[in-house]
């Protein structure tokens, strides 16, 4: 199996996204980072860290990818995100909202696994 080595821009990466209370996109990231890395060396950091159940990504209503920290029981085989998330339409953050379970009601031989829900509208720091 091979090792993956922590590297300072992988961990300054986790450390933005574990921090922040929206998900973040690539050029969110860049822009935090500074001169700490390129953006093909943020791409496979992203990328690293999404296969080894660190964090996910979510695809707001614009078609731009975010990353989200994983909460739970994540892993480098499966990921679980079966949770709402927020895009706002005015700020255009993706939040992530757990313990919120919509009332899903399929066709007889559907079975549901997974889903993703984004449910676009104002967030609070937007609404006040």
């Amino acid at each position: 199996m091979k090792q993956i080595r922590n590297t300072h821009a992988k961990t300054e990466i986790l450390n933005l996204i574990n921090d922040s209370e929206v998900a973040l996109s690539h050029s969110d990231i860049q822009k935090r980072l500074g001169d700490l890395c390129n953006r093909v060396t943020i791409y496979r950091v992203l990328e690293r860290l999404e296969n080894e159940g660190a964090i996910h990504r979510v695809v707001n209503v614009d078609g731009v990818v975010n990353f989200a920290k994983c909460i739970g029981k994540c892993t480098h085989e499966q990921h679980f995100h079966n949770h709402v998330h927020f895009n706002c339409k005015k700020c255009h953050s993706v939040t992530c909202i757990e313990n919120v379970i919509p009332e899903i009601s399929l066709p007889d031989h559907f079975i549901a696994e997974e889903y993703n829900f984004i449910i676009s509208g104002i967030c609070p720091k937007c609404n006040a």
